[in-house]
């Protein structure tokens, strides 16, 4: 049966898709509701409303209502609302939950998500996938690549690789084909990952490439030697930077991607069967992907995480799964007198 009224907070990085995310599956299983898009990222919300708008939804069934968070407080509080589904930083999210009282709380939060390059991986085919899963979005999503663990003896390659392809991104307007890192959502945003660059360095980091910032454009930035309770590898990025270092023997690298208070996804780029097996059963993730990027993520998969990841699952099925609940009918025929 449909758990009632949702309310939905979605996040900037993708404002049409994250938002149709939990609005359609809502529809599906018969919950109003009402979406509270980004502040900075409206528009994709209010145009999934005026679609609805010229359906024969019945008045009620939904609202697209844009504000400010500290507008917002009846989305999280108002017990009217039986399920508060929200997108966005782990701050936020975990400060929502305390004050969501009885109802249903799903949360899809941040991440500083790894990927492994054993050795005996294509390394042109780790090479491609890495840097598009580091830097797509201007690195402004919550699986983009962060942390690069890479087999010792394959380690210099790949990094000259890594290195080479990287430098090859043109960073500048987005509205030419040619730019692939474009801004971020504000330069604000853009002087912190600077700050925390230069403290990674300050600690011995070394600047692999990258590094330069032009007001909200910050280019695509590699480090190595990056101490791991550094900012870079211990929070969320959320934008174009990724860090390397290399591993010995497999059950380490493993262990160093379960070192992190998150656990979103993970890639691992092995050929060995029992090695991919390992990290299914070792990571502490909500979805391991062999032979590609943690980047990787279709509508219809259960996607969420672990830890400070959040918790539940979207995906269209398992999202109407979180919007339901189960209701027992039992039926007793007395006995024939």
């Amino acid at each position: 049966m449909p758990i009632g009224p949702c309310s939905f907070i979605s996040p900037f990085n993708f404002p049409l898709n994250l938002a149709a995310h939990k609005v359609a599956p809502a529809l599906a299983v018969g919950c109003p509701f009402v979406l509270k898009p980004a502040s900075y990222t409206p528009v994709g919300a209010l145009l999934i409303g005026e679609v609805l708008a010229e359906t024969d939804l019945p008045r009620g069934a939904f609202s697209i209502l844009p504000c400010r968070r500290d507008g917002a407080d009846l989305f999280t509080v108002d017990e009217r609302l039986k399920l508060l589904s929200f997108t966005g930083s782990p701050e936020v999210g975990w400060a929502l939950k305390a004050k969501a009282g009885k109802k249903k709380v799903v949360l899809e939060l941040g991440g500083n998500a790894a990927v492994i390059v054993d050795e005996g991986a294509d390394l042109a085919d780790a090479t491609t996938r890495i840097v598009f899963g580091a830097f797509y979005q201007s690195g402004q999503s919550c699986i983009g690549v962060q942390r690069i663990l890479v087999h010792a003896s394959v380690y210099e390659e790949l990094r000259a690789r890594l290195v080479t392809a990287t430098r090859a991104l043109r960073m500048g307007d987005p509205k030419d084909e040619a730019t692939f890192i474009g801004p971020l959502i504000a330069e604000e945003e853009a002087r912190r990952l600077v700050e925390w660059i230069e403290v990674a360095i300050g600690r011995g980091a070394r600047l692999l490439c990258g590094g330069r910032r032009e007001g909200a454009l910050l280019e695509a930035t590699l480090l190595e030697n990056v101490p791991p309770d550094t900012e870079l590898c211990a929070k969320e990025a959320f934008g174009p930077v990724a860090v390397l270092s290399s591993f010995d023997d497999f059950d380490e690298a493993l262990a160093s991607v379960n070192d992190s208070v998150y656990g979103l996804q993970a890639g691992i780029f092995t050929r060995d069967l029992y090695r991919m097996q390992r990290a299914w059963d070792v990571l502490e993730v909500g979805g391991v992907l062999i032979g590609d990027v943690p980047s990787w993520r279709v509508d219809h998969m259960p996607y969420g995480g672990v830890k400070e990841s959040g918790f539940g699952r979207e995906g269209v099925r398992f999202a109407m799964e979180e919007m339901t609940e189960i209701r027992l009918l039992a039926i007793r025929t007395p006995p024939a007198p």
